[in-house]
């Protein structure tokens, strides 16, 4: 299996549609690859928080046509990373007031959206994504001819109960885009071998360069073997990270060392009384 990680540079000054439209080619440029993804909020930034309700679209909005023809010029399994989402407002809501979620897009081959999933995890402690979005409540998984993956985004990262719900739910490899800031980077990289390591399965984590709200970004983008090794990780600027892996080694590593099958908390345990 051929993936591409596109650790795009989200900067301050090129305007959303330029970046849509540069992305959307750099997409293309991936024909023959089986899946590519994207970073977390790659069409804002994940730290301009200010931005958010200005440049927030609906699920099937600019950003969604852009990316789902984009997969289906390539021919390709798109994880187009998220976007700011304005959901459809309630009944007691004026029009364009529907809350706010970090949704993450996944296009087909032939551009059909295969999955949508708003992000469980925000980020911000008592301020930006945590006040201003709100949180998702489904574990999402998408089979793809090769293997399953399981979606999750940037700070779902440091929760580990997620992932295992995710390979409860049958996911093989685990498919995170983000927006990490530089100053946390070590974390980065240590929780996306722990992820790998502990589910036994494949870790897509894609995250963006450049500076954006004046927070440096990681970058670093990074694939991750069953056995904890590292396929391939990208630098600090802008790049597209293409690895290629053997989907059956995640059935092969369980086999092998079937840690998974010896859980014991997190499942039905009868109760001494």
């Amino acid at each position: 299996m051929r993936a591409s990680l596109l650790q795009i540079d989200v900067n301050d000054t090129e305007s959303v549609d330029s970046r849509r439209q540069r992305v959307a080619a750099l997409v293309r440029e991936q024909a023959g690859a089986d899946l590519v993804v994207l970073p977390e909020l790659w069409t804002t930034g994940a730290f301009a928080y200010e931005r958010f309700g200005a440049e927030a679209e609906p699920l099937e909005g600019p950003t969604y046509e852009v990316m789902a023809k984009a997969a289906s010029d390539a021919g390709v399994w798109l994880h187009a990373g998220s976007i700011p989402e304005r959901a459809a407002s309630d009944s007691g809501s004026a029009a364009g007031e529907g809350p706010l979620y970090n949704t993450s897009l996944v296009f087909s081959p032939s551009g059909e959206l295969a999955a949508a999933y708003r992000k469980i995890h925000r980020f911000g402690f008592d301020k930006g994504e945590a006040v201003l979005m709100g949180a998702g409540a489904e574990l999402v998984t998408v089979r793809l001819p090769e293997t399953v993956i399981g979606v999750a985004t940037c700070y779902d990262l440091r929760f580990p109960e997620l992932f295992r719900g995710l390979v409860d739910a049958g996911a093989e490899t685990l498919v995170i885009p983000a927006g990490w800031p530089e100053r946390r980077r070590s974390h980065w990289t240590l929780l996306a071998q722990a992820r790998a390591v502990e589910n036994q399965a494949f870790v897509l984590a894609c995250g963006t360069a450049g500076t954006h709200a004046g927070v440096p970004q990681a970058g670093h983008s990074i694939v991750v073997d069953p056995w904890g090794e590292v396929l391939a990780e990208a630098g600090a600027g802008e790049e597209v990270l293409t690895v290629e892996f053997d989907p059956a080694k995640v059935a092969a590593t369980r086999e092998q060392f079937p840690a998974l099958k010896d859980r014991v908390l997190g499942l039905a345990v009868p109760r001494r009384r």
